[in-house]
Parts: structure tokens; C-alpha cells; sequence
């Protein structure tokens, strides 16, 4: 069977291999991936087990590895369910760049492990290595300018042709 990430051998790192394949890191060469992947910190949530709650303070980006999680939000005294994601998604993303409160809750759906990538850590990057740290960053604008225009699109299709 051909490998599909030709630079990771059978050897290296699951957290490499999810990596690679989330659109966030995916134009990361193989060294940069390992600069991450040492900067990040792995947790599995129990279902039901919350992984934070809305307008709890923001600390970072999770990334899906294994299981699916839950978004939801109180709308009009009701909490709703927004999206779930699964592997290799990720969510908490604006946590990085500012660090406000979160916007929704996130819990999940069964047992499921994420790996975090934090603001301290994400600020100690930008000190270190700014080219890397560039790159993360114009892939997170890249991320938010799909989302805004997304967003635009469903609220107003004319202005979006």
C-alpha cells in the first residue's frame, strides 16, 4: 500500500500523521510538524465529559484525533447543538490569535482524544521561530476568511457571486 505522507515512516508519531492531514498544518513541511506536534498536549474525553464550556476564558485549538464532539450554544434560554466534528477537525481556533471567552460549548459524543495547541505555546512559537509561526497564522487567516465568507454567502448569497 502506498504511504500516504511521504515523509513519516511507520515509527513516527500518530500525532504527526493526524497533523499532516488537518488543513491547518497540511502545508507544513515534516520538521515544522515536529515543532508542533512538541508543542502540543494530548487529553481523551469520556462521552458526555465536557472539553470546555461557553464563555469559559479561551486557552487554545483543539485538534479531533480520534471520536467526534459536540457544538452547542445557548440560543433564547435553549441550548442547541451547532455542528459535531469528527477527526480531524479542529475547533477553538480564535483562542489562539485572542484569547476572549469561548462562544459555544464543546463536549463529547464518545470517547474521544484531542491534541491541544495553546496560546502560551502558540506566543513562545512566535518568539522562537516567526517563520513557522507565520505560517500557522496565515493558515488561521485563510481558515476565518472561509469562514466569514461562508457565513456571508448563507446570510446574503447576491454579494458573494
Amino acid at each position: 500500500m502506498k504511504q500516504f505522507f511521504p515523509f513519516l515512516t511507520a515509527e513516527e508519531s500518530s500525532w504527526l500523521r493526524c497533523l499532516k492531514s488537518v488543513s491547518l498544518f497540511s502545508r507544513l513541511s515534516g520538521g515544522e510538524l515536529r515543532q508542533i506536534e512538541s508543542l502540543m498536549h494530548e487529553r481523551t474525553y469520556e462521552a458526555g465529559e465536557t472539553v470546555f464550556e461557553e464563555e469559559e476564558e479561551g486557552l487554545g485549538l483543539y485538534v479531533v484525533m480520534t471520536g467526534c464532539v459536540a457544538v452547542s450554544k445557548v440560543c433564547a434560554g435553549e441550548r442547541k447543538e451547532l455542528t459535531r466534528l469528527g477527526p480531524r477537525s479542529f475547533f477553538g481556533e480564535l483562542a489562539l490569535l485572542d484569547g476572549v471567552v469561548r462562544s459555544a460549548r464543546v463536549h463529547a459524543i464518545e470517547q474521544t482524544t484531542l491534541i491541544g495547541f495553546f496560546r502560551p505555546e502558540f506566543l513562545g512559537l512566535m518568539k522562537t521561530n516567526r517563520s513557522l509561526a507565520a505560517k500557522v497564522s496565515f493558515e488561521l487567516a485563510r481558515h476565518l476568511a472561509l469562514l466569514l465568507r461562508q457565513a456571508g454567502e448563507q446570510a446574503n448569497p447576491a454579494v458573494y457571486l
